[in-house]
């Protein structure tokens, strides 16, 4: 027998502005729970010190989270200059201390080096596995594994201010680049070491700022509903953004009602707009009702590629 899952469906995402020193595991537990939603997951773990956007899925946008995974970040990272630690982060241990010894000029020719296309040596101190197993586990052990570098864009590397030994930058940056990183590399590039004193992550795809909401945002709107004798939802279903905006750079295919059975059933059908290798949403009618994704076969019709569950009432006889 099935096991009937807990909590309700309610499918969406939130735009959680992350605290610091949580673990990105935890607020999704505790969104999962306000929103008592019985699918959650986040899009991209950030560090415990890091604060700022962290795009959480409910329900069936559960199922478009990897393209957030893959989508361009924007983060204000502060580095602590002349002080270099073994996490490139203020958790770590200080392993070196030096003089800053530098000119503005050399700060700038240094910046340069991080813009556009280069290769980066994931930090021993990061979730990506080897042989199973983090390597941030490894770390803590004091064990070194091999590492290759991986090809990483920086779109924007904006210089912000400097204030004594505090250096705050602006990157936008592609999937998988790792602002510690870059900040402790920075530092060596400078004779002098440095560490992320602070991170926050301001974008994730083109998600507006102002739509962020706290746990402490949820756990009054939470309050507020209990106190009101109102439905949970009632009040936090609002802030939901659709799960549609996963992926809404893809091209949009629309298709007449009457397709509607043919591709909850995964046939591929025929569609103008077409291109080969690249993925589309696929919506229906009029309304333009978001079904799932999909791409072109080899016989030049759209084929689903990953669909949403239609509640029974809506579904196509």
């Amino acid at each position: 027998m099935a096991r009937r899952s807990k909590g309700r469906q309610i499918d969406g995402i939130v735009l959680l502005d992350k605290d610091t020193g949580m673990s990105s595991n935890y607020a999704l537990q505790r969104v999962k729970r306000f929103f008592n939603a019985n699918k959650a997951g986040h899009t991209g773990a950030l560090d415990p010190l890091a604060t700022g956007m962290l795009p959480i899925c409910l329900g069936e946008a559960t199922k478009f989270s990897q393209h957030l995974l893959d989508a361009d970040k924007r983060y204000l990272v502060t580095a602590k200059l002349g002080v270099r630690t073994d996490t490139s982060d203020s958790d770590g241990e200080v392993v070196q201390t030096r003089e800053l010894n530098f000119t503005q000029a050399q700060l700038e020719t240094a910046l340069e080096h991080f813009r556009g296309d280069t290769l980066q040596v994931p930090s021993m101190f990061s979730a990506l596995k080897y042989q199973g197993q983090p390597l941030y586990k490894y770390a803590r052990e004091g064990i070194e594994v091999p590492r290759e570098a991986r090809p990483i864009t920086v779109f924007e590397l904006n210089f912000i201010k400097l204030e004594g030994d505090e250096l705050t930058l602006d990157i936008h940056c592609s999937k998988g680049t790792y602002i510690r990183t870059i900040t402790d590399d920075l530092g060596e590039m400078l004779g002098c070491g440095a560490h992320v004193i602070m991170l926050r992550r301001t974008q994730v795809a083109d998600y507006p700022y102002d739509k962020m909401v706290s746990l402490a945002d949820l756990e009054a709107l939470v309050t507020q509903a209990q106190q009101q004798e109102l439905a949970v939802g009632e009040l936090l279903d609002p802030l939901l953004l659709p799960m549609d905006t996963a992926v809404a750079n893809f091209p949009e295919i629309n298709l007449p009602e009457s397709m509607l059975y043919y591709v909850m059933q995964g046939q591929a059908v025929q569609a103008a707009g077409l291109k080969i290798d690249v993925l589309v949403r696929i919506t229906i009618g009029e309304q333009r009702k978001f079904v799932g994704i999909g791409i072109m076969n080899d016989d030049g019709l759209l084929a689903p590629k990953r669909l949403i569950v239609i509640p029974a009432e809506e579904s196509p006889e």
